[in-house]
């Protein structure tokens, strides 16, 4: 069986964000940019899954520019074999629909058997794709998974919420996500790092994996991002003055008439 990783570049989350003039996106020309943490704990499970002899092969797709190479290089030298980078000027613009087309007409063609990701994005706190990926499959999901177990089909655990939990089981292929406490995700290694410049980077746009251009994209898109902006700044903070019980009674109205939170 070969397993997929779903990996995608975001922004580092101490990086400096700067919305772009249009207002429809980021500033890119200082950001620091590093893995999605949650397709790191995708991609560890993907690992330990083939060194248990559950797996053949660990491969990453990536819908991204040449510049997600970095991160993908990483992923490669923490031990995936291989990977898929889809590039093309069509899938410009795609929204999750979009991109979960385009996941899926790459992951048929490699024959994958297990495809896994993280259980969100956390640039945009999107977690639409792998569902949309396992509908356009037709295959079987579990997400936010903290523990998985593959022998023929596969169980996976995860909570449900206000201190109960789920156990979920299905048949392969399926999409899993992953969430925090599934695994703890390894460093590279110097070695490592040197293999991985070896490593395969197939570089496919639409015609590549058969998929038609007028389904992905800006122009099939029908979700669109706009109108992004920064928080508005925290404002001065007030100092009451007077005795205890003035103090008390200006702070309970302003509690209650200006944060409106009693």
């Amino acid at each position: 069986m070969k397993i997929g990783v779903c990996f995608k570049q975001v922004p580092a989350t101490d990086t400096r964000i700067r919305v772009n003039p249009a207002g429809n996106g980021i500033l890119t020309d200082d950001v620091k940019w590093e893995i999605n943490v949650y397709d790191e704990f995708a991609l560890e499970e993907g690992i330990r899954l083939k060194q248990a002899g559950k797996a053949t092969e660990v491969v990453i797709f990536t819908v991204g520019e040449a510049a997600s190479e970095a991160r993908i290089r990483d992923g490669l030298a923490r031990g995936a074999d291989r990977a898929v980078r889809l590039d093309d000027p069509a899938f410009a613009g795609s929204d999750a629909l979009g991109k979960a087309r385009i996941l899926a007409a790459a992951i048929q063609q490699e024959g994958i058997g297990l495809v896994l990701a993280g259980r969100q994005a956390v640039d945009t706190d999107n977690g639409a794709v792998p569902a949309m990926l396992a509908e356009i499959l037709g295959w079987p999901m579990a997400s936010w998974v903290d523990k998985l177990v593959i022998d023929g089909g596969f169980t996976a655990n995860r909570a449900a919420g206000g201190g109960t939990r789920e156990v979920v089981k299905g048949g392969l292929p399926a999409v899993i996500t992953c969430d925090k406490g599934l695994n703890e995700p390894r460093l590279a290694t110097l070695p490592n790092i040197m293999a991985a410049k070896k490593k395969q980077i197939a570089v496919k746009n639409a015609a590549a994996i058969g998929i038609d251009p007028g389904t992905v994209g800006a122009g099939a898109a029908l979700v669109v991002e706009d109108g992004m902006a920064l928080p508005p700044a925290r404002p001065a903070g007030r100092m009451l003055t007077g005795d205890a019980a003035s103090v008390a009674a200006e702070l309970v109205r302003l509690l209650r008439e200006e944060a409106k939170v009693i």
